[in-house]
């Protein structure tokens, strides 16, 4: 039975010596690297110093329960991936609901057999792999994105900012946490297109000719065929593609009108103009908030 190249790390919590230390011997014998905790507590505190693959909880334990721990463990953004199994001797469906609640990615119940518990981790570790491969993923296009920002000093911070205003407008209009997450991602990556825009355009301090400006235009096609192999991105993509249209059909790559700009990429489009608004420019001054306010009213009264 083989295991991943990389070592596997297995974070086992059981207060049960016996228990524990037969289990920890099952998965070491197959090549897996065990770090063992007597009680809940001592497991959150193993969780912040190792880099952790899996984790495997007894329910009842002193202290701090094996529910509790994995709701701490799905309730923070660095460890909510790491895949729970909680061992469990508790056979009702209230306990399983309350496992369901916490969670947890599965169950195992005692005692432990000990191709049952190969094959369920060897199965999550296996998704969690895909996990951190899609995550790298995304960690290379977000860096890409940053570069191109770095290539302007007066758009620094520029991303980060975007993706600030753009959710907090979104939660500001209740838009639900997916579209908020969209919009986040958006908010770093929506320029990522201008990796095909040569740099005697894209750093043009005077005004395009109709030649740039179609290859500038090109920018959120691009970004979109870029994003669109990471499945994670699924909303994000139409924000990337349509951040530059406006309401009365003059904007790009599509000229929608209205209604017919997705909601996320108005979202977008208006933080960004909010951020364009209130930083230093070479040709002007920031803008004070409200004067900024009155000048986005305006281009809404207008149409655009």
């Amino acid at each position: 039975m083989s295991v991943p190249d990389t070592p596997v790390t297995i974070l086992l919590a059981d207060d049960n010596n016996g228990v524990r230390d037969m289990l920890a011997h099952m998965l070491e014998s197959h090549g897996y690297q065990v770090i063992c905790a007597q009680d809940g507590n001592q497991a959150l505190e193993l969780l912040s110093s190792h880099s952790v693959d899996l984790v495997l909880l007894d329910v009842l334990m002193p202290q701090r329960s094996g529910l509790a721990v994995c709701r701490d463990i799905k309730s923070h953004a660095e460890t909510r991936l790491i895949p729970v199994v909680l061992i469990t001797g508790l056979a009702s469906s209230g306990n399983r609901m309350e496992g369901i609640e916490s969670g947890a990615d599965d169950f195992i119940r005692k005692p432990v057999h000990q191709e049952e518990l190969l094959a369920r981790v060897r199965s999550l570790v296996k998704l969690k792999r895909y996990t951190d491969e899609l995550e790298s993923a995304e960690t290379v296009v977000c860096t890409l994105a940053r570069s191109i920002e770095a290539k302007d000093p007066y758009t620094e911070g520029h991303c980060d900012r975007l993706a600030h205003y753009a959710v907090a407008l979104a939660q500001e209009l209740g838009l639900p946490e997916d579209q908020c997450v969209a919009l986040r991602r958006a908010g770093i990556v929506h320029d990522i297109g201008k990796v095909a825009v040569p740099d005697h355009i894209l750093l043009k301090p005077g005004p395009l000719t109709k030649e740039e400006r179609n290859v500038m235009e090109m920018h959120p096609q691009v970004g979109e065929r870029i994003c669109a192999p990471l499945k994670s991105f699924r909303l994000v993509l139409p924000i990337i593609r349509h951040h530059h249209e406006k309401q009365d059909c003059s904007g790009y790559p599509d000229h929608l009108q209205g209604e017919h700009v997705p909601l996320g990429a108005r979202i977008l489009q208006t933080a960004d103009l909010y951020d364009a608004l209130t930083t230093d420019r070479p040709y002007r001054a920031a803008l004070a908030p409200l004067r900024a306010f009155q000048m986005l009213r305006s281009e809404c009264d207008r149409g655009w």
